[in-house]
């Protein structure tokens, strides 16, 4: 995708484990989805027409 292989990504992984810490990466992940989630939705609803009077 960006050149990223897999030795980067678990580089990547080992660094956050190391910054934040085993108990909080399911929560910063879970928070990630959340807004990329939300960040989709709005990108949806921003290509529908508005009606106006």
């Amino acid at each position: 995708m960006f050149g990223i292989g897999m030795p980067e990504l678990v580089l990547i992984l080992v660094i956050c484990l190391l910054v934040f810490g085993a108990a909080k990466l399911p929560e910063i992940g879970r928070n990630l989805g959340k807004a990329i989630g939300e960040f989709k939705k709005g990108m949806k609803d921003d290509e529908t027409p508005s009606k106006k009077d």
